[in-house]
């Protein structure tokens, strides 16, 4: 839940006559992930956001799921997941269940020939390379390395990306992406304890009004869907809103790690959250400074949880042989940890320059054929080394 913002022109009362210079009224639209019993925006439109002149027909681009069973660690090479032009046809679901979709992407061109909707699902897009823009009604944010871009459902938005070479994670929510609760007050304010405040998320900016007629092509995901949707009037024609619900930004650089004395477990690294899942951030930091410490984590058991590990940059104290872009996938029910070796070599050191992204799920994920093509193979014998 993103803190009360607003932007461009508003009237003073909200569902009141807000008129245009030529005194016909702009078109107020509420705008909410939970209907109208939680967080929304109202958007003042130029011309109703209604208006559809033509509809294509669908095409099915639901996850091809290779493997809906198993009980094995996996290792997925991220980066091998090949470029595409398309921003859309370069998304490919790795990792889904009932409640999300784990995506990579390596898209090459920006979207300038028609706009996005997710329909279904709030969405998380990680930028591991690459910087740009994202475009919606709500204005424009932009982006840079080690950025989450964290966009509601139904938001329509274009990305305009400054170079060819980018490769994203997303991480599709089908129930609202939220601060954690542990983290806010009763009155919806990060407190101090916790790792990121507002002043850390970016809103969207420089809202321009595009007051064009004419077909606009918005696809639109639904169910495994996409739709080719076509409106008679340009979807960023806002003058101004307001609200709690819009696109914003917030940098894993600014993410503040939470230390101690022993070894911290994962919730202290976590960043968003959901019914179904939370998302977390491995960030530089200093280790534990018991003088016995160990620094490497201990052994642990899934026993609630599918855990989810995108490795972006920087070395592993758990780990060997990490390369950029790397998914590691530890499903609930049997136990994992350090490679052998590896919690002795880490004693005694005093920090850490990792980045990395974790979603942990309290379901269990499938694997895609995407998934299947990327595979490291012999991942689950490397307890073994």
């Amino acid at each position: 839940m993103p803190h009360y913002h607003k932007l461009g022109s508003i009237p003073h009362k909200r569902h009141t006559q807000f008129r245009k210079p030529d005194g016909t009224l702009y078109q107020e639209q509420l705008f909410s992930t939970e209907g109208f019993s939680n967080d929304y925006a109202l958007l003042y439109h130029t011309h109703a956001p209604t208006t559809i002149v033509k509809c294509d027909d669908p095409i099915d681009v639901s996850p091809k799921v290779a493997e809906q069973k198993m009980l094995k660690h996996r290792s997925l090479e991220g980066f091998k997941v090949k470029p595409e032009a398309d921003f859309l046809e370069s998304r490919k679901a790795v990792l889904v269940n009932d409640d999300c979709h784990i995506v990579l992407a390596a898209p090459q061109k920006s979207m300038t020939d028609y706009f996005y909707k997710n329909a279904d699902s709030d969405e998380v897009i990680f930028v591991h390379e690459g910087s740009g823009v994202l475009k919606s009604c709500y204005g424009e944010l932009k982006f840079a390395y080690g950025d989450y871009l964290v966009i509601p459902r139904g938001c329509i938005y274009q990305i305009h990306f400054d170079k060819p070479d980018n490769r994203l994670f997303i991480v599709e929510s089908h129930s609202p992406i939220r601060y954690p609760k542990r983290y806010m007050s009763k009155f919806g304010q990060l407190m101090e304890h916790a790792p990121f405040c507002e002043r850390d998320i970016r809103t969207p900016e420089n809202l321009q009004t595009f007051d064009e007629q004419g077909d606009f092509l918005i696809k639109t995901k639904k169910q495994g869907f996409l739709y080719g949707i076509h409106y008679g009037t340009h979807p960023f024609d806002v003058i101004g809103w307001d609200g709690c619900c819009y696109p914003y930004a917030f940098s894993i650089h600014d993410f503040e790690p939470i230390t101690g004395r022993v070894h911290q477990p994962p919730p202290v690294h976590q960043t968003f959250e959901t019914d179904t899942f939370v998302i977390c951030s491995f960030v530089p930091r200093l280790y534990d400074y018991h003088p016995l410490a160990i620094p490497a984590p201990y052994n642990h058991s899934n026993i609630d949880s599918d855990e989810v590990l995108y490795y972006v940059d920087g070395d592993f104290m758990s780990r060997k042989h990490v390369t950029r872009g790397m998914i590691t996938l530890h499903p609930a029910g049997i136990p994992h940890g350090p490679q052998p070796g590896m919690a002795e070599k880490s004693i005694g050191a005093k920090e850490t320059k990792e980045l990395a992204v974790m979603v942990d799920t309290f379901r269990p994920l499938k694997l895609t054929q995407t998934a299947i093509e990327i595979e490291n193979n012999g991942y689950v014998m490397s307890w073994a080394e």
